[in-house]
């Protein structure tokens, strides 16, 4: 179990560090997810645990951390988030589980940070690094533009290509055309 997953008898907090949003430069109207006010999310707004950031309505960009709780609390986080269309969020970095192969489809860019991101504990010590990596997904074109320019790692657009989804057969090249014509007279 990586140091920073929720295990019984520990906490479930781990605060997104602050180098990632120096990084990002750029402000966001809420944090939905918030341990609470003064902290160094740069947020107009925040929900923490007792108003139940889930249940409340968001509005404008969002940067969302949820709750990495038990194995799959933070999908209902994420699906409001990607419905939501502007923000970025943090996610754990598991490519091969069935969540991430019906979600992460879904929002428009993910960028995996170089190296294990450390992030912060409620007393504001810092964590080893966790035993996985965590992906940073975006909606919208200005959260993409921010995870893009940030250098933490590598990005991808997740493509939307139209002609690829159709699955429009190909044309036969001239060899084929011939040889099923001759294949037709005969």
């Amino acid at each position: 179990m990586a140091e920073h997953e929720f295990c019984i008898g520990e906490t479930s907090e781990w605060f997104t560090p602050p180098q990632l949003f120096e990084a990002l430069g750029i402000r966001f109207d809420l944090d939905p997810c918030s341990p609470g006010p003064g902290h160094w999310v740069p947020a107009k707004a925040i929900y923490t645990k007792n108003d139940d950031g889930l249940s409340q309505p968001w509005f404008g960009r969002v940067f969302m951390n949820p709750p990495f709780g038990g194995r799959h609390d933070h999908l209902p986080w994420l699906d409001k988030f990607i419905n939501h269309r502007d923000g970025i969020g943090i996610v754990r970095a598991y490519t091969s589980s069935a969540w991430w192969h019906d979600y992460i489809p879904r929002v428009d860019a993910v960028l995996f940070p170089r190296g294990k991101t450390q992030f912060v504990r409620p007393d504001g010590s810092i964590g080893k690094a966790p035993g996985h990596g965590v992906a940073l997904i975006a909606m919208g074109k200005f959260c993409c533009r921010a995870l893009k320019n940030s250098n933490l790692g590598m990005y991808w657009k997740i493509p939307r290509n139209k002609i690829c989804a159709k699955q429009t057969p190909l044309e036969p090249t001239p060899l084929e055309a011939f040889i099923a014509a001759q294949t037709l007279t005969h």
